[in-house]
C-alpha cells in the first residue's frame, strides 16, 4: 500500500507520528515520508533519534503550521498520502486560548483538506478523539468540527478523487498528556501518593502501536467519510493506580474542569449508522449526496439501535494483573 508513495505526516514529531514513522519503515518501503511541523528543535531531536533505526535519507523535515494554506501548499506537492494529526490537545490550554484552538484544530483542517483537493492527494487520514463525541469541552468542540470538516470534504473532491476518513480513539497508553509518565514521575520521586480525579473513572486501553494499525486501515480501505474505532479493552483508573504500585495510597481530588467519568467513542444517535467489524467499528456518514451501498465496506453487521460504545459499559476489560503486564510494554 505504501510502497513507493510519499506519506506526509501533520504534527509528525509528537508521539504518534514518531510511532507512526517507525512503523512504515518497518512494513513499508515508502518513496519518501514528509514530518511536517512547526518546532524546529523537536525536528531535529527526532533526526537524532531515527538516523540509525530507519533510512532517514527517505525522510524529510518540512517546518510549517497548519494554519499556513501556502505552506501546506508547498508541502503536499507530490504527496500521495496525508495522516493528518497536528493539533491543540490539551484541554485547560483550549479553554484559556479558544482562538488559538479554533485556529489550529478548524481552520487548519480546513487549510488541510483544501490543499489536499487542489493538489490531488489520494487518501486523507485525520485523526480523532473521543472528546468530539458530546463535546463538554472546548477541544472537543473544536474537534467534531474538524470531523465534520473532513466528512464533508467527500462532497467536493469532484473528478480528483481524494478521500477523506477519520480514525477516532481517546487517549493513548504512555503517550505524553496520558496518566502514566505522570504517575512514573511521582512513583520515582518516592511519593506513595497518586491524585485521581475521580474514583468512578474508566477509559479505554490503546497503544500508539495500535492506534497507528487503524490509520493504516483506513488508508487500505477507505471510500470517504468512515470514522474508525477500535475495539478495545476498558479499565479502572484505580485499578491502573493499584498496578502501577500496589502499595499506593489514592487520593481523589475532583474531576476537572471539561473532564468526562467516562469515554465514549459511539453515541446511541450515531447507532443507526455503525457497523461492526470483527476488530473495530465503523460509523458511516448519514449524507443525502454519499451513496451508502456502494461505500459499504464487506463484512461488517449494522449495530444494534440504541448501541453505545463507552468505556464505563464495555464488554472488555483488563484486571490489575493483565495492566500491570501492559504497562511493561509502555
Amino acid at each position: 500500500m505504501l510502497n513507493d508513495k510519499v506519506i506526509l505526516i501533520t504534527g509528525g514529531t509528537g508521539s504518534f507520528g514518531k510511532k507512526c514513522l517507525q512503523m512504515i519503515f518497518d512494513r513499508y518501503t515508502p518513496k519518501k515520508v514528509i514530518i511536517y511541523s512547526r518546532d524546529e528543535y523537536k525536528q531535529s531531536v527526532m533526526r537524532t533519534e531515527f538516523e540509525n533505526k530507519i533510512d532517514i535519507k527517505k525522510v524529510r523535515f518540512f517546518i510549517g503550521d497548519v494554519r499556513d494554506k501556502d505552506r501546506l501548499y508547498r508541502a503536499f506537492d507530490g504527496v500521495d498520502y496525508v495522516i493528518h494529526a497536528a493539533a491543540m490537545k490539551q484541554v485547560p490550554t483550549c479553554e484559556y486560548n479558544p482562538f488559538e484552538a479554533i485556529k489550529t484544530n478548524i481552520h487548519g483542517a480546513q487549510n488541510v483538506i483544501d490543499a489536499a483537493l487542489d493538489r490531488g492527494i489520494k487518501k486523507v487520514v485525520a485523526l480523532s478523539t473521543d472528546k468530539a463525541v458530546n463535546p463538554i469541552n472546548l477541544y472537543g468542540g473544536t474537534k467534531l468540527v474538524s470531523d465534520k470538516l473532513f466528512q464533508s470534504a467527500n462532497a467536493y473532491r469532484g473528478s480528483k478523487h481524494t478521500c477523506f476518513s477519520i480514525v477516532r480513539y481517546g487517549n493513548v497508553a504512555g503517550s505524553r498528556g496520558s496518566v502514566i509518565p505522570i504517575w512514573r514521575n511521582i512513583i520515582e520521586s518516592g511519593s506513595i501518593t497518586l491524585g485521581i480525579t475521580d474514583k468512578r473513572m474508566t477509559r479505554f486501553w490503546i497503544t500508539l502501536e495500535q492506534g497507528v494499525e487503524l490509520v493504516f486501515k483506513a488508508l487500505e480501505e477507505s471510500k470517504g467519510g468512515e470514522t474508525y474505532i477500535s475495539k478495545i479493552p476498558s479499565f479502572y483508573i484505580t485499578d491502573l493506580a493499584k498496578a502501577m504500585l500496589p502499595d499506593a495510597e489514592i487520593k481523589e481530588i475532583g474531576i476537572r474542569e471539561g473532564e468526562k467519568l467516562h469515554e465514549v467513542m459511539i453515541t446511541k444517535d450515531d447507532s443507526r449508522m455503525t457497523y461492526e467489524y470483527d476488530k473495530h467499528y465503523i460509523i458511516y456518514p448519514n449524507f443525502e449526496w454519499m451513496n451508502l451501498k456502494k461505500n459499504l465496506l464487506p463484512g461488517g453487521k449494522l449495530v444494534k439501535e440504541g448501541f453505545e460504545y463507552d468505556s464505563g459499559s464495555n464488554k472488555e476489560w483488563l484486571s490489575i494483573e493483565q495492566l500491570r503486564v501492559a504497562l511493561k510494554e509502555i
